[in-house]
């Protein structure tokens, strides 16, 4: 009778908390992983606030472009914080529980965020096309009204679809172990811990990825296409240099967020491990924020010249 109290108390407890075991296979280098993750969530925050406050602040800046640019900042500010925060106090107290409640949460966001950030690149995809395309509508297309709409379209698209895909998931039935092989709440991993049939939920999940992934990738695709096409046909090599520049940092933003997301969500199960998991969850949580500030800035002219400007008044 005690060995079945036992065992009752043990299966609770997975439906009352996981274990995000993360970094737990390097207890030795938890200090160094952590001064790591702390200066690199700090380079997002300061990096990623610059660039929202100069975009705010210079009057050469006040294009459509910039206006998404200082949105999607602020967006990888609050994608950011979603986990790293969380992932920081696991490495410096060692304490890796997360309630079932917290968890849920975490991934809600996490997801909605994700969602987000996809369709906010397709935006900006846009924006680069009328204006390498369309000179002339330019103005008129991309007027401010337009330029709200797809912001807040951006913003909410995502949210009524992930808030039901992490009601499925977390209405599964977790059994045996409650050690999650991440560094937080995602998707691919909770479902493996899942106990009975997930295939509706796998459904469910590839079906969100294409949706909010590969179809804004392939918007992407055919914008970047049409543009370089336009590109080429420009009469003068400053032209075409210019154009490539405004759309390189662009390309490789998106280069990198897409191709970790997508392959983490979309390829199946049996041809990834968890250590290809949480690389590539790595690398479309941590490594593309801390790049956006960096390639936005070095490779944009008008973007160096503000910041320039706003150090000066500073000092």
């Amino acid at each position: 009778m005690e060995d079945g109290n036992n065992a009752a108390k043990a299966n609770d407890s997975v439906l009352v908390e996981f274990i995000l075991l993360g970094f737990a296979n390097l207890p030795n280098h938890q200090g160094f992983l952590f001064s790591i993750f702390l200066f690199i969530y700090m380079s997002i925050l300061v990096g990623n606030g610059l660039i929202m406050v100069i975009t705010k602040m210079d009057p050469n800046l006040q294009t459509p472009m910039y206006f998404f640019l200082s949105h999607f900042s602020f967006l990888e500010i609050c994608y950011t914080s979603v986990t790293l925060p969380r992932m920081l106090s696991n490495l410096l107290t060692q304490k890796r529980n997360i309630s079932f409640l917290s968890c849920a949460i975490q991934l809600c966001f996490f997801l909605i965020l994700g969602g987000t950030e996809c369709f906010l690149l397709a935006v900006m995809a846009y924006d680069r096309y009328v204006a390498i395309c369309i000179p002339l509508n330019y103005p008129i297309i991309m007027n401010s009204k337009t330029c709200i709409q797809l912001v807040v379209g951006s913003w909410i698209s995502a949210i009524p679809v992930q808030i039901a895909e992490t009601y499925q998931i977390f209405s599964l039935h977790f059994c045996g172990s409650n050690k999650l092989n991440h560094f937080f709440c995602d998707a691919p991993p909770l479902l493996k811990l899942a106990c009975g049939d997930i295939s509706i939920n796998e459904f469910y999940s590839y079906a969100g990825a294409i949706l909010f992934a590969m179809i804004p990738f392939l918007m992407i695709l055919v914008s970047y296409i049409k543009i370089i096409t336009t590109i080429q046909k420009l009469p003068s090599a400053m032209g075409r240099q210019k154009a490539f520049s405004t759309c390189s940092s662009h390309l490789m933003v998106v280069a990198l967020f897409f191709s970790s997301g997508m392959i983490s969500y979309l390829l199946p199960k049996s041809k990834k491990s968890s250590r290809t998991d949480k690389i590539l969850s790595l690398i479309y949580s941590t490594v593309t924020p801390v790049f956006n500030p960096l390639i936005y800035s070095l490779r944009n002219k008008d973007v160096i010249l503000a910041l320039k400007k706003y150090i000066l008044k500073l000092s």
